[in-house]
């Protein structure tokens, strides 16, 4: 059966636009007693499946998950795990798939199917039911799951695997449970299930009705907005949307997935919007009467928690390849591929363009908001760097067809505000699920599946910790990352959240208890901040390392790092103090509505006039 699997897996091809390649471009793997007997040896002996050797189970799944959003979701890798922790450990990953809707098959090793020496190694044992194990857990983080009981179920499982990885709708992790003695069973299997199979990725078409009432709406506007999100840029739209923006004047503001829509010195694109958006993208949206969105699923942060779009009269339009997404906000949902209806969209606006004096005031936020990224670029803080021109120095010294990626902590707000994006894939941030660890891992991921590219790693201490292991599989496949750690004693994020309700940043920076209780961010001089030498560690897992303590240092290393092949960490400590501001947003975190502390109690009224701002839009 394993061997089937394999087999059939190799002879999957992708097609869109006329483009047709191989849908799967290797196996990650750790293999275990569940699974190196039936699909191990399958991968052994048909090798063309690459299989690549990790070293963690969810590190695994999110260089899988990087490897397709850089190929557009045309594109993915398989990963399999022995049953019991091995399996676990790929939940978060299959979670940070689903949620950002990017394709990845997992292949779980699994308890015997016989059943007969039952309880085996790492089997969870129920009482109530023998049909059940630790892959049960997947359930919910999955948009299919089959448990494969017999080897002839794979004839009508695997055709339902491609439908939903390949759907630009349904597509998220699949996760097939392998019974360790099924996978080794054998099976006449028809010669026809392994002919060459294309999958077409369709650009569906929306309602024409539908197409020409949007017309209309956008025509009736007088202060419309673009809010630009991932699915823009997955389904190619970025050239379109360009052309769309030229001819009708209508401003962009980009959520985390959508940066790179539109390249940031386009005149007419506001930058990033929300919680963590620019001044001009906030004002624009504070004051639209109309709202575009293009591939977006509104998640709290692009919406401020609904407290963005506050024109009395805001009427949204939403096109966008997934009905659910469409019909957010009582839209008007314009339900197809982005690309192909700001085709049909564009000529039905012949001859129409905003005000001229809107177009004006949107290349004047622009420019403002230019210069506020300059003179945050130019800051020099001491006697730590601010992580704000640290990214400036990134951004502008690495080459304009690098990727840059992050996830987790209070880098992604600022990258989303400041980073200048200069192509579709040159800003990676994972905030559907923005999982910490992700950053190494979905590095070497990128780079798999563009190795000409310069990869460069943004990640903090926090996140670093929590899985730095990939740098070895960086290593070993000679795969040079860039790794840029930024160290400020903690999790940075989360502190600045923590005292901005009142709290101190109780918990969330790395010292030494006091009293036997553990300090805030306001213990100040009192903290002992522990004695972790994370370049050390970086040079144990065998990566070139530049230690850095100023500003000039860190911009002497990014200079230095491109003449050394082979994955390079730059560190440096930054002030976890020095932020970037909030530029006219509101995130909804509610305070304690009691409290004997009375930091919290002046959060929570200040809490209450945003909380008074969100809306219903109906």
């Amino acid at each position: 059966m394993a061997q089937a699997l394999v087999k059939f897996l190799i002879r999957q091809h992708v097609e869109r636009d006329g483009v047709r390649q191989p849908f799967f471009a290797g196996c990650f793997g750790i293999f275990g007693h569940g699974i190196i007997s039936g699909l191990g040896q399958a991968l052994q002996q048909y090798p063309a499946l690459r299989y690549y050797q990790c070293r963690n189970e969810q590190a695994m799944v999110h260089s899988a998950v990087a490897f397709a959003k850089m190929q557009n979701r045309l594109q993915t890798m398989v990963c399999t795990s022995s049953i019991g922790p091995g399996a676990t450990n790929m939940i978060t990953g299959a979670a940070v798939a689903t949620i950002n809707r990017l394709p990845v098959l997992l292949l779980p090793g699994d308890i015997f199917a016989r059943r007969n020496v039952a309880p085996v190694l790492q089997q969870l044992e129920s009482e109530h039911t023998q049909d059940i194990s630790v892959n049960d857990c997947f359930k919910p983080v999955s948009r299919y799951w089959d448990r494969l009981y017999r080897p002839d179920q794979l004839l009508t499982c695997l055709p339902e695997v491609m439908r939903v990885l390949t759907s630009p709708v349904e597509t998220g992790a699949v996760t097939l449970a392998l019974p360790e003695d099924a996978q080794t069973e054998a099976y006449d299997y028809p010669v026809e299930f392994f002919n060459e199979r294309v999958w077409i990725v369709a650009r569906n078409r929306a309602d024409r009705a539908v197409v020409e009432r949007a017309a209309a709406w956008i025509r009736a506007a007088k202060r419309p907005l673009i809010v630009a999100g991932g699915g823009a840029i997955y389904s190619g739209a970025t050239d379109s949307l360009k052309a769309f923006v030229d001819s009708t004047g209508i401003p962009v503001g980009e959520t985390m997935a959508g940066k790179g829509s539109l390249r940031f010195d386009h005149p007419l694109n506001l930058g990033a919007i929300g919680v963590t958006g620019t001044r001009a993208a906030n004002i624009a949206a504070r004051n639209a009467d109309l709202v575009i969105g293009i591939g977006t699923r509104y998640s709290d942060f692009t919406t401020a928690s609904k407290t963005a779009f506050q024109d009395a009269g805001v009427r949204f339009i939403n096109l966008n390849v997934a009905e659910f997404d469409a019909f957010k906000h009582l839209a008007l949902p314009v339900v197809g591929d982005a690309k192909s209806t700001l085709a049909e969209l564009q000529p039905l606006l012949a001859g129409w363009s905003v005000p001229a004096d809107y177009r004006a005031e949107c290349g004047k936020l622009h420019g403002e908001w230019e210069a506020e990224v300059d003179r945050i670029y130019a800051i020099r803080h001491l006697p730590l760097p601010s992580q704000g021109e640290l990214i400036g120095a990134v951004n502008e010294l690495s080459s304009p067809d690098a990727v840059m990626i992050n996830a987790a902590g209070s880098m992604p707000g600022d990258l989303h505000k400041l980073w200048r994006t200069r192509h579709p894939k040159n800003f990676h941030l994972e905030y559907g699920y923005s999982c910490m660890g992700y950053e190494i891992a979905g590095g070497l991921g990128i780079k798999m599946a563009d190795p000409k590219r310069d990869v460069y790693v943004m990640v903090g201490d926090g996140s670093y910790l929590m899985m730095n292991n990939e740098i070895i599989t960086s290593i070993q496949e000679g795969l040079k990352l860039t790794i840029v750690l930024m160290d400020n004693s903690g999790f940075n994020s989360i502190g600045g959240l923590s005292r901005s309700l009142g709290q101190q940043g109780f918990g969330t920076r790395y010292v030494y208890p006091k009293d036997n209780k553990q300090l805030g961010d306001d213990a100040g001089a009192s903290a002992v901040d522990l004695p972790v030498d994370l370049a050390m560690n970086a040079r144990g897992l065998g990566a070139h390392v530049i230690e850095c303590k100023t500003y000039e240092d860190f911009v002497a290393a990014l200079e230095a790092e491109k003449s050394i092949p082979k994955t390079t960490v730059i560190y440096i400590r930054n002030d976890r103090y020095a932020g970037v501001g909030g530029y006219e947003s509101w995130w909804d975190v509610p305070p304690a509505q009691v409290s004997e502390m009375f930091e919290v109690r002046q959060a929570r009224e200040k809490w209450a006039v945003g909380r008074a701002k969100e809306r219903l839009f109906l």
